[in-house]
């Protein structure tokens, strides 16, 4: 793969990324019927729900800038592992963010080669 497909494909990766964790974002700070109703489903409170939101924004925009994007990518992938432990907990399907986090990290290995090195280290 040449490097220029690869950073094509690295930015069309993360622009879906981006745009859908933005969406679960927005939809957590507003508070929509939806979202309160998945909050109020774990037990957390309406507050709490937006500061998730508001988390999940951050950790999305230091990983949509290439010199965080390191940073974004384990921020999420913390964020991503927080939901997949609190669908388990509240025995929920973890389908979603598991796959969500496989993309995660797999745009973040195209955009990132060096990630490769470390993680073979």
């Amino acid at each position: 793969m040449t490097t220029k497909t690869r950073n094509i494909l690295a930015w069309i990766l993360s622009g879906i990324i981006g745009l859908m964790l933005s969406a679960s974002a927005v939809d957590k700070i507003i508070g929509s019927s939806h979202a309160l109703q998945m909050g109020a489903s774990f037990g957390l409170s309406t507050g709490t729900y937006s500061l998730l939101g508001i988390v999940e924004i951050l950790s999305v925009a230091l990983f949509l800038n290439p010199r965080t994007g390191v940073l974004g990518t384990l921020l999420l992938s913390s964020y991503l592992g927080g939901a997949i432990a609190t669908h388990l907990q509240h025995q929920q399907g973890i389908l979603f963010p598991a796959v969500i986090e496989t993309f995660v990290w797999i745009t973040a290995i195209i955009r990132f080669p060096e990630l490769i090195h470390r993680i073979q280290k």
